[in-house]
């Protein structure tokens, strides 16, 4: 598949471009968790129909077919995995639906992200690899030409080095294989553009650059630390003084911990009218994330996303073997 190009204009444009990505690929089979409210089993029947996913259903039935009925949704032509009426145990099953081989993608329905991130995390029966799982928000923001990803704003609360190394090569590995081009621009965020004991996300920014260049991150180019302006504006970047491939037109922004990026990303949605779509990365397979407040389209673009990577990762090799 080739690369979608990165400049878009107009609002909206970014997710067209990679909604229209996904539906030219096979659809992905997807084990929707617990679809019991209408905003989630509208998301995954509205993924389905435009041919990006190919949904089964997992949950407590009789539920989940009278939000079907309530709402005049046709669930008709989709398998649906009978559950007890607990979110615990539609997590667990729909976890191993995925180990059994049913699926290449897991998408949260209406259960609580902790019940279903307990289990992708679990010692034993979970999704886990040798990656850290991380979380990402891939963001349309109608005043940036480039589609912005955050990470990680949901799941590491103050990650470490070595975990900031996974979640940097998570992100740029989703970048690379989903279609979004190739070496992104990686900004490695601080309140300052310089290093400083002060500061300890200076001293990490400038330990991960230099992992970079000794090959232990790979696939992106990285700089940092960078303050927030001088990451995303060219202006800012030359008043600073800053000279480097990604100051000023930054295409991940990896934040110091969860607390800071969870206020960009909400920021970046309620000041700047960005979407907002979001996966979890380093699992066997991606796990989507959806809120009640996503919007229709933000949801499709999450199950978007999550179907390009797992049709790359179905091209590369057998999903048993992610």
């Amino acid at each position: 598949m080739s690369a979608m190009p990165a400049a878009a204009s107009g609002t909206g444009s970014k997710y067209d471009r990679l909604i229209a990505a996904a539906k030219s690929v096979p659809s992905v089979s997807t084990i929707v968790v617990h679809p019991c409210d209408e905003s989630s089993l509208r998301g995954a029947i509205e993924s389905a129909e435009a041919g990006i996913i190919k949904a089964i259903l997992v949950g407590p039935a009789a539920k989940i077919k009278d939000v079907a009925a309530r709402h005049d949704l046709n669930i008709s032509g989709y398998e649906l995995v009978d559950t007890p009426p607990t979110e615990a145990a539609a997590a667990t099953r729909g976890v191993e639906l995925i180990h059994e081989g049913r699926g290449e993608v897991l998408m949260k329905g209406s259960l609580h992200t902790d019940e279903i991130m307990r289990a992708v995390t679990a010692k034993v029966g979970g999704l886990r690899t040798e990656r850290r799982i991380s979380h990402v928000f891939i963001m349309d923001v109608p005043a940036y030409t480039d589609t912005v990803f955050v990470t990680d704003a949901a799941i590491n609360i103050f990650p470490d080095l070595d975990a900031k190394r996974d979640i940097i090569q998570n992100v740029v590995d989703l970048f690379n294989q989903a279609g979004f081009g190739t070496t992104p621009r990686v900004a490695i965020l601080s309140a300052v553009e310089t290093v400083t004991s002060k500061i300890p996300s200076t001293i990490e920014a400038a330990a991960l650059c230099k992992m970079a260049d000794r090959k232990q991150i790979t696939g992106a180019l990285l700089d940092g630390p960078l303050a927030f302006d001088n990451a995303i504006d060219m202006e800012a970047a030359r008043i600073k003084g800053i000279k480097s491939e990604v100051a000023g037109r930054a295409q991940i922004l990896v934040v110091p911990d969860l607390e800071s990026g969870n206020m960009l990303a909400k920021n970046l949605a309620y000041f700047a009218k960005a979407d907002g779509a979001g996966i979890v990365l380093g699992a066997r397979v991606p796990v989507v994330l959806t809120s009640r407040a996503d919007s229709a389209r933000s949801r499709m673009a999450s199950a978007a996303v999550a179907a390009l990577q797992a049709d790359a990762r179905r091209r590369k090799a057998p999903i048993a073997a992610a």
